[in-house]
């Protein structure tokens, strides 16, 4: 066994050695080139460009085809750009490239670093559940038993049709005392509802809806929206006007909503990040950037690459925010824990 384990300790000898030789000779390399801030000066522009467009996102105009907006749905991506440039800049040899990767490293940090880490906590007497359960789904049973199981007090469902809708009512019907559905949304809760009303957000037709959930402490106005969906096309870009009229509509009924406590739960079809849902965002926090663990994507289920789900609170302090295991449908649902 000694000498095996003195064979072992050479061998991890040697790799240092070549290790660190392997690390002298790239820094000499690279000391004895003179062209090493000379090389690269592309990927530094990019790197660059890269930083502007992250920092100023708000700036890109949304008057051809709604590419700001389109940009912010999918913001958090441009960081996969990083490392490209950073592998880029190491197989060009160029000092300036390497440098100039820092700025947009830093402005990613700044925008979303805030969310790699876990910030929930182990507080809170409500827990609610959203959940766009999809119009096919071909498992409405097995979706309803999977939110249930989820220990949820509230519950909303999106995109509820009248064919599947009995078989949610059933499945929910043990754990949920009180539910009210409007049109396509519905909520179901473990607490007494009162002043359930739909709630117009320009469509044509019911897809959002309010109720005064009572709670041990105290009323909350819970909403429940289902917003028109977007589209991305060739001829006309990021279609997304009819959405960004339901989220003016949306933002006015909060503002006007006179009990203290709010919960919003539903589908926005859009991110945090989207300045089109302003008239929702600027008066609400989202659970996952208050005490979510990770970006907490929610669409599509197969492999999320956006949080167009939300959960967000007024006047009551998140404690805890994550997914929920996927479904029969091509969202997977969000919950959340708040401090009331």
């Amino acid at each position: 066994m000694a000498q095996a384990y003195r064979a072992e300790t050479a061998n991890r000898g040697a790799r240092s050695e070549r290790s660190g030789s392997r690390l002298q000779r790239l820094r000499r390399s690279w000391r004895g080139d003179r062209g090493i801030w000379r090389r690269g000066l592309f990927l530094s522009l990019l790197a660059i460009v890269l930083a502007l467009v992250m920092l100023l996102h708000a700036h890109i105009p949304n008057a051809v085809g709604n590419l700001g907006s389109l940009l912010e749905t999918f913001l958090p991506w441009l960081g996969l750009g990083i490392p490209l440039l950073l592998l880029l800049g190491l197989a060009r040899k160029s000092a300036s490239a390497l440098v100039a990767v820092l700025l947009p490293a830093a402005v990613w940090v700044n925008l979303f670093g805030g969310l790699v880490f876990d910030k929930s906590g182990s507080g809170g007497e409500l827990t609610v559940v959203t959940h766009n359960v999809n119009a096919e789904n071909a498992d409405p049973e097995g979706t309803a038993r999977q939110v249930a199981e989820s220990g949820a007090d509230v519950v909303a469902l999106e995109e509820l049709t009248q064919q599947a809708l009995p078989t949610y009512e059933r499945a929910l019907a043990e754990t949920y005392r009180y539910h009210s559905v409007e049109g396509t949304v519905g909520l179901w809760s473990k607490h007494p509802m009162t002043d359930t009303r739909p709630v117009d957000i320009k469509m044509g037709w019911t897809r959002a809806l309010r109720a005064t959930v009572t709670t041990p402490k105290g009323d909350v106005a819970v909403y429940v929206a289902h917003l028109p969906s977007v589209r991305v096309k060739a001829d006309a870009g990021f279609t997304a006007g009819q959405r960004d009229n339901s989220a003016e509509a949306l933002g006015i009924a909060i503002r006007e909503e006179p009990v203290e406590k709010v919960v919003l739960l539903g589908d926005l079809n859009g991110t945090m990040n989207d300045r089109a849902l302003s008239p929702v965002t600027s008066q609400l926090r989202s659970t996952q950037g208050a005490a979510g663990d990770g970006f907490g994507f929610s669409w599509p289920a197969g492999f999320p690459m956006a949080r167009i789900d939300q959960i967000m609170v007024r006047d009551v302090e998140p404690e805890a925010s994550w997914t929920l295991p996927s479904t029969g449908s091509d969202h997977l649902p969000l919950a959340a824990r708040v401090a009331l």
